[in-house]
């Protein structure tokens, strides 16, 4: 049904014309290009996608990307990998002006880690077992990429006419800043609206949150470690800052977002690495932490990093050593800030609509802690939300895997959608 209606004879033409075997066939190959930020395959599955695009009619816009003048653009987000060369890669369908939909995913994966964890010692084999296809990216998330490959194979075989333009941009470096979806839009490839297609676990998601990563670099004083009342151990400083980060969590989780508050914390902070020390008979004179510390919904990235810094500096004014010799803030990696979709826009009606009429129940909409390339578009003024096979609970896992039946299904409703927006 559409609006109490029954679907279209369009709509049923385009649905028939998906081919289940083709988006799995096509999700294998994605995966099996290990794409890895950073890595030679990011330009790979660039190409890839350029040619697949190419060969289901679209006009591509397939670029190398001047990288020295993207990373000095005053608004780059920022990356925690260097490249050397990067493409961008956007397919148009039909239509004549600005597009109706924009279709984006990501390209890129995180590295899959110790081998050892994954069943076969191969995170890139693509394997298929009992309807589930395991492997790095097939969540996160080239399972969504295959599925809206497959909705514009379906409208392109159903030899549909679209009355605006259907966009698909295809991305590499999300993972660590989105330096791909902002050189995209940089380049001038917009729309009235964009689905990420994202693993969202069946919700679709108007809003995320954003993350920020930061470095912190806190002094000590060496001495043999027989003597060691004579120095101050930068481990022992930092388990002050623990307390301060733990009470500024807490503090900032008290009143979340309607949109996350089903979440157990909606705005998290973490610490992920911590290196001190050169010699384990020496007080260590540094620690260096890294962490996550996340940007909440509706808050400026410069007002989140100054609650942080202050917290710092008022941890380090209560002890008698780091009152004088403070830590050092500073702020390395990808910047994602927080997006969200306006009140009332139709893209969240049009989205779960064609979420259902695909054959599913009508989705839950909830918020998302975690950054993605949502705030690009939005800041950008197109409104977009999230809507994708997979579970983020697996993506950078060593059991990161997708239901097929979630990809199939998710792309017969961006087929739906794609035409309720374009045709």
């Amino acid at each position: 049904m559409h609006d109490g209606r029954m679907l279209s004879e369009v709509e049923q033409r385009v649905l028939a014309a998906v081919d289940d075997e083709r988006v799995v066939a096509e999700l294998r190959e994605l995966v099996r290009i290990p794409s890895v930020d950073g890595t030679p395959a990011e330009g790979e599955v660039q190409a890839w996608c350029a040619e697949r695009l190419r060969a289901l009619g679209l006009t591509v816009d397939h670029w190398e990307i001047d990288l020295p003048a993207l990373t000095a653009d005053p608004a780059f987000p920022g990356w925690e990998v260097e490249r050397e060369r990067a493409w961008g890669c956007v397919g148009v369908l039909g239509g004549d002006g600005t597009p109706g939909l924009i279709f984006n995913g990501h390209v890129d994966v995180v590295p899959p880690g110790d081998l050892a964890q994954w069943p076969d010692r191969d995170p890139f084999s693509a394997r298929v077992e009992d309807g589930v296809m395991w492997g790095r990216g097939t969540c996160d998330m080239k399972g969504g990429v295959a599925a809206f490959l497959g909705a514009v194979a379906a409208i392109v075989a159903a030899g549909v006419e679209l009355r605006k333009p259907l966009a698909v941009h295809t991305v590499f470096g999300e993972e660590d800043g989105g330096a791909g979806a902002f050189a995209t839009l940089q380049r001038g490839h917009t729309g009235e609206a964009c689905l990420i297609a994202e693993p969202t676990a069946g919700a679709v998601i108007p809003a995320n949150a954003g993350s920020l990563t930061f470095r912190l670099e806190v002094p000590g004083l060496a001495t043999h470690g027989s003597t060691r009342s004579r120095g101050v151990s930068a481990i022992e400083k930092f388990t002050v800052l623990q307390s301060a980060l733990q009470a500024l969590e807490a503090e900032r989780n008290r009143d979340p977002h309607p949109l996350l508050v089903h979440l157990d914390l909606a705005n998290p902070l973490s610490v992920g690495t911590i290196q001190a020390g050169d010699w384990a008979s020496t007080v260590p004179d540094l620690l260096i932490a890294e962490g996550r510390y996340g940007v909440r919904l509706g808050e400026s990235v410069e007002s989140a990093r100054a609650a942080f810094e202050a917290a710092i500096a008022e941890s380090c004014a209560k002890d008698d050593w780091l009152r004088d010799h403070p830590v050092t803030v500073t702020w390395p990696g990808g910047e994602f800030a927080s997006g969200l979709l306006p009140d009332n826009d139709p893209l969240l009606p049009d989205t779960l609509q064609a979420a259902t009429d695909a054959g599913g129940t009508t989705p839950p909409v909830n918020g998302a802690p975690y950054g993605s390339d949502l705030r690009q578009y939005a800041a950008a003024g197109i409104p977009t939300l999230q809507y994708g096979p997979g579970d983020v609970r697996y993506a950078h896992a060593a059991d990161e895997h997708v239901r097929l039946s979630e990809v199939l299904h998710t792309a017969r409703a961006y087929a739906l959608l794609a035409l309720r927006r374009c045709a």
